[in-house]
């Protein structure tokens, strides 16, 4: 079984003190805080995996630290004994391309020459990204953690006890906002134990950093099929690229052209997915409304968010069946760690893992989604069905918005009439019980969700769904 970092006392390892410098120097650089009251937009709906948690969870804007408690959680005459969490990154700034994006746009507005109009408002607005920033993780995007760490800690308080502190388990993508993530969430869980106490930096600390698991957080880059079929091939994303032509964002691409006073052959569908990131990335990092949020209507906002579901689902969604096998891995790992849980329990022993928490992409939850069943229209996303689509299912800032989180808990229930009743499951997305997919169910009996998932967790084998199909190079020759 895949084992993550324990949390032990004693000297600082090597990638604590590593991780400790990092976070400093990342800190060092970012001086960006959240407002008293965070500025909200009629565009936040609308943003997709740029969509900022509190929004998902409109609540939270009131009191952050509260915990989401769902009244469908199981009663108290079962006892939650295992939670196995994955959770995304929090907010992080934008990728190098999009502000080269960014930077582009720019100078066609500066280049325009002067106005009082939007555009000239746009121009002189600071355009305050740097390379550096690369999507890094910000301090809002640390504090989602700390709160979120905050929450599920008061939600579970038998599972996130002082006496299970030193049995966590954590596991992470190598990518620095992953790896940071982490590295906030036990800071979080340092106030819940110690309020009001500052933590102490992370080499310091009494819990080690997550350790880095590709294989399982990034398990798209590891599988060879998915990389040649929908990574690196042209056309896997042929409704994206058709989308970015049709009708409803050439409208818009003409509207902002007479908005902005440029030449509509200067702009294009990237330039304009960039703007409206854009007034998500000021809104969610540091929480104000900029004019680049005046630019765009709902109407433009729900096109835009089309535009960006379209790509999720042909990249990482329903689009092609591998995109959502090639999570097998994570699925499997998941049930080997309840599976663990269940035995342990069976045998009165305690249990060595009460807590584990895996921190990753977007990427790496939305195929373990799909392939679970959840958010499956009846027709595909495509670009030709977009009013069709109107009421989808499959909104990606619905389902993944930064640190959005897909949590098992497996429940002991000591009133159980048979030895099946005894374990049962819910799953939990962004704080909220989800239903068994393609049931009502808000919680199951374990060996009931194993067999409901049997053909995954039996069937289901990385290196067979990831092998790239052969090709016979030989020829039959008279």
């Amino acid at each position: 079984m895949l084992r993550g970092a324990r949390c032990l006392r004693g000297a600082p390892s090597a990638p604590s003190a590593v991780l400790a410098v990092a976070l400093l120097s990342s800190l060092s650089r970012c001086s960006l805080l959240e407002p008293e009251h965070p500025a909200v937009s009629a565009l936040s709906p609308y943003f997709g995996t740029k969509t900022r948690y509190e929004d998902a969870n409109p609540r939270l804007r009131r009191d952050p630290e509260a915990p989401l408690r769902d009244p469908q959680l199981l009663e108290e005459t079962c006892t939650p004994v295992q939670l196995v969490g994955l959770i995304r990154h929090g907010t992080r700034y934008p990728t190098a391309k999009q502000i080269r994006k960014l930077r582009q746009l720019h100078g066609l507005l500066e280049a325009r020459g002067p106005g009082g109009d939007l555009g000239a408002a746009l121009a002189a607005w600071p355009l305050w990204y740097a390379d550096w920033m690369d999507g890094q993780l910000v301090d809002k995007g640390r504090q989602d953690m700390r709160q979120l760490a905050l929450r599920l800690a008061s939600l579970f308080p038998a599972l996130f006890s002082r006496e299970n502190y030193g049995r966590l388990q954590l596991i992470t993508s190598s990518k620095h906002r992953c790896v940071e993530s982490g590295a906030a969430f036990l800071q979080g869980l340092w106030q819940h134990f110690h309020p009001g106490l500052p933590p102490p930096d992370v080499a310091d600390m009494e819990c080690g950093p997550p350790r880095i698991n590709d294989k399982l957080m990034r398990f798209f880059d590891h599988c060879e099929k998915f990389l040649t079929e929908v990574e690196r091939n042209d056309t896997a994303l042929y409704h994206v690229e058709a989308f970015k032509t049709g009708p409803e964002m050439q409208n818009i691409l003409k509207k902002v052209a007479a908005t902005l006073q440029v030449p509509v052959n200067n702009l294009n569908a990237d330039l304009i997915q960039v703007a409206f990131f854009t007034c998500s990335f000021d809104l969610a990092i540091k929480g104000v409304k900029s004019p680049w949020c005046d630019v765009f209507d709902t109407d433009d906002a729900m096109v835009l968010e089309y535009l960006n579901d379209l790509k999720q689902y042909w990249k990482r969604g329903y689009g092609y069946t591998i995109n959502s096998r090639s999570s097998c891995i994570l699925f499997q790992d998941i049930f080997q760690h309840l599976d663990k849980a269940v035995e342990q329990k069976k045998r009165s022993q305690p249990i060595s893992s009460p807590v584990i928490l895996q921190f990753g992409h977007a990427e790496t939850l939305l195929p373990l989604l799909s392939l679970m069943g959840y958010f499956k229209d009846k027709e595909p996303l495509t670009a030709y069905n977009y009013k069709e689509q109107m009421h989808r299912k499959f909104r990606s800032g619905h389902i993944v918005p930064y640190a959005s989180n897909l949590i098992f808990v497996l429940y002991h229930c000591k009133n159980a009439k048979t030895a099946k009743e005894e374990f049962r499951v819910q799953l939990l997305l962004n704080e909220k019980v989800l239903p068994l997919a393609n049931l009502q169910e808000t919680a199951s009996l374990y060996d009931d969700l194993k067999n409901h998932y049997k053909d995954i967790l039996q069937s289901c084998h990385t290196s067979e769904e990831c092998q790239l199909p052969k090709v016979n190079n030989t020829s039959d020759e008279l």
